[in-house]
C-alpha cells in the first residue's frame, strides 16, 4: 500500500544516518518483510533461531524495529541482545509515541497497518530505564515523522523541517533511539598519539614538550608545522633531537593549509591506539590531558570534547563577541547533533584510532571544508553514534604569539558549517 511505503521510505532514510553502506545492519525478530526489502544488504534474524547470537556477534547495528511494543519481557529480551554484542556495535530502537495509540488503533481498522496488537506503550523515560537494567547506554533520541500520509510536498516539508523543532517533536508518531553497550570496567592502558598542530609558535615548543605528561606506556609527540613565519619548525627540530629516545616525537611539514588539514596530517602519521589534539597556544594546560584520557580509556565515553566554558577562565583568555559565540554555537550544535555540547570550538579532542578510521572512511557524508579540524570529527562521532563527553578545563591565556582565527570570516563559516550539519544530520 502506498501509505506504509511512504512510512517505510522515511524509516529506511532515518536507519541509514547511521547504519552506512559498509556496516553490517542486523533486523532481529522483524516481520515486516517490505521495510526489509527496502534496506539494502540488512540481514534479519530471529531470536528463536540457534543461530542468533553468533550472528548478533558479527553486527556493528542491531535493528528492533517495533519489537519492544510487543515483547512481553523487554528487560531479559535485551540483556540478552546485550550479551551478544561487541564494545562497538550500536542498538537502533524504533518505537511509537504512545500520543499516536487512538491512531494506530484507527489505522488497524482502516486496514492501513497490519493486525498488529502493541502490548506494550512506553514512555521515554520507561524505554531509557530498562535500556539501562540491560547494559545499555543511550546516546541519541530523535522523534520522526509527523505526518505520516504521502501528500506531495507537504509531507516532506512538515516531516523533515518542523517535525525536528523543539515542541513540535514532541507530537512525532516515531521515535529513532541510538543506545550502546554500558562500558565495562576493564584493565586496559593503550599509548597516546598527542597531535599538535604548530604555526608561528616558537615560543612555545619547548614548553610542551617539557609539559606533556606522560599517559600510557609507549606515548609519541606529533608536531605538524604549517608554514610558519618564526623558528617554528627549527624549535620542533630541536626538540626532536634533544628527546632521543626518551620520547617519540615525530616532526612534519603541512602540504595543505588550515588547523584540520594539518589535524588529519598527525592523525595519518599516529601510531598508538589513542589519538589527542592539543592547541600549540597551551590556552589548555597539557597537564589536563590525562582527564581526557582516563574518560576514554576507561569507557566513560568514545569522543572526549574540552569544555572551555564551565571554570572561570582568565581575564583575556577569551574576548566578549568571542564568549558569546561559543555559547551560541554550543546550543546550536547541542540540538543538531543530538548530544550536550557546551563548547564545540576548544581545541582538545580525543578519539581511538579505530574509531577515527571508520569516521575517516565515511568523511565524505559531510564533505571535506572544515579548516578548523573540529567539525569533521563532530559530525562524523555524533553519526557514528559514539558516546560524547566534555571535559572542563581552565582556559588561559595566550602567552606567546598571536591567534589564528579570524573572528569574522570564521564565524561566518561556522554559520555556514551549522547549517550544512542541521540539513544532513537533523533535518533529513
Amino acid at each position: 500500500m502506498r501509505l506504509r511505503r511512504y512510512f517505510y521510505r522515511l524509516l529506511v532514510r532515518y536507519i541509514g544516518l547511521y547504519a552506512r553502506p559498509d556496516d553490517r545492519l542486523i533486523d532481529v525478530d522483524s516481520s515486516n518483510s517490505e521495510l526489509q526489502a527496502l534496506m539494502a544488504g540488512a540481514r534479519s534474524a530471529r531470536s528463536d533461531d540457534p543461530a542468533f547470537e553468533a550472528e548478533l556477534r558479527t553486527a556493528d547495528f542491531v535493528l528492533l524495529n517495533g519489537v519492544l511494543h510487543y515483547e512481553k519481557d523487554i528487560q531479559t529480551y535485551l540483556e540478552r541482545i546485550r550479551g551478544c554484542l561487541v564494545e562497538d556495535a550500536r542498538l537502533i530502537i524504533l518505537y511509537y509515541s504512545a500520543l499516536w495509540r487512538p491512531l494506530a488503533s484507527l489505522a488497524t481498522r482502516l486496514g492501513w497497518r497490519g493486525r498488529m496488537p502493541e502490548q506494550n506503550w512506553l514512555a521515554h523515560s520507561d524505554i531509557d530505564n530498562l535500556l539501562c537494567l540491560a547494559g545499555f547506554e543511550v546516546v541519541r533520541r530523535d522523534p520522526k515523522v509527523l505526518l505520516p500520509l504521502p501528500i506531495f510536498l507537504v509531507s516532506w516539508f512538515v516531516n523533515r523541517f518542523l517535525a525536528p523543532l523543539p515542541l513540535v517533536s514532541g507530537l512525532c508518531m516515531t521515535n529513532v533511539l541510538v543506545a550502546r553497550p554500558s562500558a565495562k570496567t576493564r584493565d586496559w592502558a593503550p599509548s597516546v598519539s598527542v597531535i599538535v598542530p604548530a604555526r608561528n609558535e616558537a615560543g612555545n615548543i619547548a614548553n610542551i614538550v617539557a609539559r606533556v605528561p606522560r599517559m600510557g606506556p609507549d606515548d609519541e609527540l606529533i608536531f605538524v608545522e604549517g608554514g610558519s613565519t618564526d623558528e617554528t619548525w627549527e624549535r620542533i627540530e630541536q626538540a626532536r633531537d634533544r628527546a632521543g629516545a626518551a620520547l617519540r616525537i615525530v616532526a612534519a611539514k603541512q602540504e595543505g593549509r588550515g588547523k584540520g588539514d594539518a589535524v588529519r596530517k598527525g592523525f595519518a602519521l599516529a601510531n598508538n591506539e589513542i589519538l589527542m589534539i592539543l592547541d600549540a597556544d597551551l590556552s589548555v594546560p597539557p597537564e589536563d590531558l590525562p582527564k581526557f584520557y582516563a574518560a576514554i580509556a576507561t569507557g566513560k565515553g568514545e569522543f572526549i570534547n574540552g569544555s572551555r566554558l564551565v571554570y572561570p577562565m582568565e581575564r583575556r583568555a577569551m574576548r566578549f563577541l568571542n564568549l558569546v559565540a561559543n555559547k551560541f554555537f554550543a546550543q546550536a550544535f547541542s540540538f543538531v547533533l543530538g548530544q550536550r555540547f557546551k563548547d564545540t570550538l576548544c581545541g582538545t579532542k580525543v578519539i581511538s584510532r579505530r574509531n577515527y578510521l571508520k569516521l575517516a572512511r565515511n568523511r565524505n557524508y559531510f564533505g571535506d571544508f572544515d579548516p578548523f579540524g573540529d567539525f569533521d570529527l563532530i559530525f562524523g562521532a555524533a553519526r557514528m553514534g559514539l558516546r560524547i563527553v566534555e571535559i572542563p578545563i581552565r582556559y588561559r591565556e595566550r602567552v606567546y604569539g598571536e591567534t589564528n582565527i579570524s573572528r569574522w570570516r570564521h564565524g561566518a563559516l561556522l554559520v555556514a558549517m551549522l547549517l550544512f550539519a542541521a540539513r544532513r544530520l537533523k533535518f533529513i
